[in-house]
């Protein structure tokens, strides 16, 4: 039987203990002990970067934000797709991810960091959004937490109330993209998607490609191309 490792841990800003594991040649992210992301099973995390390639023109400069680097795979999908003048934002929190990515996961996903097109933005991605020019983002993809209903940064609670929902649809240009990973459906959640002025639908997600069920969800919403006149009192 192969080893296991325990190749680094950090703590969260709530005190949480991460941690990051190896097993022959497979990489999970765990925390405090529980399972939070693996490398075999990221089918859920490529799905959410393809979700922007619609609304990537490989010709014209784009610009997208991934919440997030987790393993990669999001960065990976949205690099796939993306043209040379396209800018591509990794916000994480934790600067360790960061670091475990481009030493320990150098030759899963790490070397994506290396490539030109991407900025990393080190922080709280709440803070990477609000400071960034209205209508400026192609997309934005979110897979910070366990979704609407946070388990590794409770502060991550804005992100998905009406103000955060309000601040994140004002800085994508019309016809922008915002998605959402979620460890499970959250029907309120998504009527506040909807109540925010998107057009919303739910995308199940799958573990693995083969896999005959969905797992995850993933929130999409689309900022319309030409926003609806407020209804009168």
């Amino acid at each position: 039987m192969k080893p296991h490792y325990n190749l680094a841990e950090t703590r969260t800003p709530d005190g949480a203990r991460l941690s990051l594991h190896e097993h022959d040649g497979s990489y999970c992210v765990r925390l405090n002990g529980q399972d939070l992301m693996h490398s075999s099973t990221s089918a859920s995390e490529v799905l959410l970067g393809e979700l922007a390639h619609t609304l990537i023109d490989t010709k014209a400069p784009t610009r997208t934000l991934i919440g997030g680097m987790g393993l990669g795979y999001t960065l990976k999908a949205v690099l796939a797709k993306a043209g040379p003048k396209a800018v591509v934002e990794v916000g994480e929190l934790m600067p360790e991810v960061i670091e475990w990515n481009r030493t320990f996961m150098a030759k899963l996903n790490g070397h994506l960091l290396d490539d030109p097109r991407v900025q990393v933005r080190l922080g709280d991605v709440i803070a990477t959004i609000s400071k960034a020019r209205p209508n400026s983002y192609d997309a934005i993809l979110l897979d910070v937490d366990n979704g609407p209903t946070p388990m590794v940064q409770h502060g991550n609670s804005r992100l998905y109330g009406e103000r955060g929902l309000a601040l994140m649809k004002s800085k994508l240009r019309a016809g922008g993209r915002l998605a959402i990973w979620s460890a499970s459906p959250d029907h309120t959640f998504e009527k506040r998607l909807r109540a925010a002025g998107f057009v919303a639908q739910a995308i199940p997600a799958k573990l693995f490609p083969t896999a005959k069920r969905s797992a995850y969800v993933i929130y999409v919403g689309d900022k319309p191309l030409v926003e609806a006149a407020p209804k009168k009192r």
